[in-house]
């Protein structure tokens, strides 16, 4: 009893003075729409996405939790695999790949490892033409930028009902190199930057109602030219729970309704509140959708999956649909192995 005291304690302090401390950050610097390393904060899991990103006190034991909230894999047994692929606007497309395994039983916890790597496509460079009976402009080499994370994870199940977990990634960004002059002038444009995320999980004991703190892109300031940035630092608090428990605890053993609801306070953007359902049928048929506001352009986001098992050998493969309306729609598809 004195355990989950505590634990109760913990969360609903970090979710009391968290946004605390980053109010105090924003009131001193005020950096909306200046964060960099932006695909650090694209959601990629089509489950998620589908979801309206609401996800983080949801009990994934999957590779999965490392890009949401790593405290949710602590209770993964066994080995988890993760491949993705999102399908952005402007020819964009990032790629995902992680792996969680739990050692004697999880014992020791949860470790995992994560990679996420853009793929920009190839653009057309151009410098400043000083001749004014030219276009404005000289026409150099293409360029092909691109940016890569890869990082490691761990997770613990601290009691039956309190999680920890966080990661530590390397971020790399390259947006190609700049020809200064006409005389062929060039200069490098890559940064490389730590990047750390912390959540915890808790499991109040009330049906299935979850209540989940994390903090994710933590990062120092890097420095392309002569501005400095921070990564898209974001704390969100979320919870969800399965309304079947609650409204038709009859039907839970084939059907179940997922809810979840998460507000996040982005260092970029103003205050969002997401909002994610999740229809399961015999654990076989998902069928999801949410939506996120405020946001700019970001409409409705839906999606579904199959989920198929043998033994202990299990695979599931999602699929998510956006939209973003002038900017264009977003698929997302992504499969899972667990064994």
């Amino acid at each position: 009893m004195k355990k989950i005291l505590l634990y109760t304690c913990v969360v609903l302090a970090m979710a009391q003075l968290a946004p605390d401390v980053f109010g105090q950050i924003d009131r001193e610097r005020e950096k909306r729409g200046q964060s960099g390393l932006q695909f650090l904060d694209i959601s990629i899991n089509p489950r998620a996405a589908a979801m309206g990103d609401a996800l983080s006190a949801v009990d994934l034991n999957s590779s999965v939790a490392m890009f949401y909230n790593p405290a949710t894999m602590a209770r993964l047994e066994g080995i988890s695999l993760g491949f993705g692929t999102a399908q952005w606007f402007a020819d964009i497309n990032y790629s995902n790949a992680s792996m969680a395994i739990s050692p004697a039983n999880g014992r020791f916890g949860v470790f995992g490892v994560s990679v996420i790597a853009v793929d920009y496509g190839e653009l057309e460079g151009t410098i400043i033409d000083g001749d004014p009976a030219g276009p404005g402009y000289i026409e150099t080499a293409n360029f092909s930028p691109s940016a890569l994370a890869i990082g490691i994870g761990y997770a613990k199940a601290l009691s039956d009902r309190f999680s920890i977990g966080g990661n530590l990634r390397y971020a790399h960004q390259d947006l190609g190199d700049s020809q200064m002059t006409t005389d062929g002038d060039m200069q490098e444009n890559t940064v490389n930057a730590p990047v750390a995320d912390f959540g915890v999980l808790y499991n109040t004991g009330f049906r299935s109602l979850n209540l989940a703190v994390t903090a994710r892109n933590f990062s120092p300031a890097v420095t392309y030219e002569a501005e400095s940035f921070e990564a898209p630092l974001s704390l969100n608090i979320g919870m969800s729970m399965n309304l079947l428990d609650v409204l038709a605890p009859s039907a839970t053993g084939d059907h179940a309704f997922l809810m979840a609801v998460e507000a996040g306070h982005p260092r970029s953007y103003a205050e969002q509140i997401r909002l994610g359902g999740e229809y399961q049928f015999m654990d076989l048929l998902f069928l999801r959708a949410g939506y996120t506001f405020p946001t700019d352009e970001q409409g409705i986001n839906l999606g579904g999956g199959l989920n198929l098992g043998v033994g202990n050998f299990r695979i599931s493969a999602d699929y998510a649909f956006s939209q973003f309306g002038d900017l264009g729609n977003v698929n997302r598809i992504g499969l899972q192995v667990g064994f």
